[in-house]
Formats: C-alpha cells, structure tokens, sequence
C-alpha cells in the first residue's frame, strides 16, 4: 500500500463531516453511517491501488466510458453504482477525486450533513 497515496485518500474522506475510517475486507474504507469510498491496495493482483466510491450507474457509465484506463466498476459493488478510480501516481487528478469522493458522501449522508457541508 503506497503510504504517501492512502494519506491522500484519508485526508479527502476524513475532511468531511462525521466521516470515519473503518478497516474492512483487509482495507480502509470511510463511512458516514454507511460507506461511501473504499481504498483497495493492490486490486485484484494487478498492482493498481485504487479507489471505490459510491456512485450512480449514470455516473458510472460516464466515468467508465470516458477513460476506461482510470475507472472502472469495482466487483461485488459495482453492480448499484459504485465507481473504481484507480491511483496512479502520474494519473490521479486529485481535484477530481475529491469531487468524486464528495459526490459519494452526499448519496448517502443524513441531510443534516449536506447541509452542514453545504454551510462550509
């Protein structure tokens, strides 16, 4: 697991309200109530750290048709929506995951929340 990527990926999830960080399935995932991102070391043995964010499966098609090098639907969850990103040091627009990641919360999050990182 790429220290330096994680750190990353830990500071975009945890900066939101409420958000917490829960080891499950061999990795951290992030979570306000139910879980919105999931950070996966090594995916599948192809040695790509990636990022799986809740999504719509509009939003999903988009991504994946739009750069099929970057997104991807994740096994198990990709089926309701969810999106892959994966974490290439040159490749990662991080602006773009934060975006993403924020997206994913607001799915989910109880609307005191949204409204609360609405505020800010």
């Amino acid at each position: 697991m790429s220290a330096a990527t994680l750190k990353r990926v830990r500071k975009i999830c945890l900066e939101l309200p409420e958000a917490v960080e829960k080891e499950a399935w061999g990795g951290p995932t992030f979570r306000v109530k139910k879980m919105f991102a999931m950070y996966v070391d090594d995916h599948h043995g192809d040695g790509r750290n990636a990022l799986w964010i809740k999504s719509t499966a509009d939003d999903q098609d988009v991504l994946v048709d739009s750069d099929s090098e970057r997104f991807f639907v994740p096994p198990y969850v990709g089926k309701n929506g969810w999106v892959g990103v994966r974490l290439e040091k040159d490749r990662v627009d991080w602006e773009e995951v934060a975006e993403l990641v924020e997206d994913g919360y607001r799915l989910i999050a109880p609307r005191r929340l949204v409204e609360r990182l609405d505020e800010e």
